[in-house]
């Protein structure tokens, strides 16, 4: 899909690669990787995300420093 143009995503990660590091680093501890941070960054730019995933860790995570990461999480 991604090669026939039928896909394509507005998200560029080298336009944020800042805030995307320094997200890694901020939860360096649990530990957060790129395409987590990449994520979190996405619900910060979108105006009113909603992320569908299975990764707990999105429970930790704040967008913006303090705001709660929008999930839907099925239930086990």
């Amino acid at each position: 899909m991604i090669g026939r143009g039928a896909l394509i995503s507005a998200f560029h990660a080298s336009d944020s690669i800042s805030e995307i590091v320094e997200l890694m680093r901020k939860y360096s501890n649990v530990p957060m990787s790129f395409a987590d941070a990449c994520l979190l960054r996405m619900t910060e730019i979108l105006p009113d995300p909603l992320l569908l995933t299975t990764d707990s860790d999105f429970i930790v995570y704040r967008r913006h420093g303090r705001k709660i990461v929008p999930t839907a999480m099925p239930q086990d």
